[in-house]
């Protein structure tokens, strides 16, 4: 995989914080920063393809608490 270095500014006490939630996990700032990002389009991903299936198969029209995900999905 390759990777590109990102710079960024950002505010003193983002930054603190930051640390703190990534030395509760052992990590580094850096890599805290690229999980919490990777996850957030991973979840932007799966939503886009949630809102897709549903789209194919008209669950659109189903209340949310009555669309039942398969049975490989949890």
């Amino acid at each position: 995989m390759e990777s590109t270095v990102l710079s960024l500014r950002i505010d003193g006490e983002l930054l603190e914080r930051l640390r703190g939630h990534a030395a509760r996990r052992g990590m580094s700032v850096q890599d805290y920063v690229a999980r919490t990002l990777m996850r957030e389009d991973f979840d932007e991903r799966f939503k886009t393809a949630v809102e897709e299936t549903e789209k194919f198969y008209g669950a659109q029209d189903a209340p949310r608490d009555q669309v039942r995900p398969s049975a490989g999905i949890a």
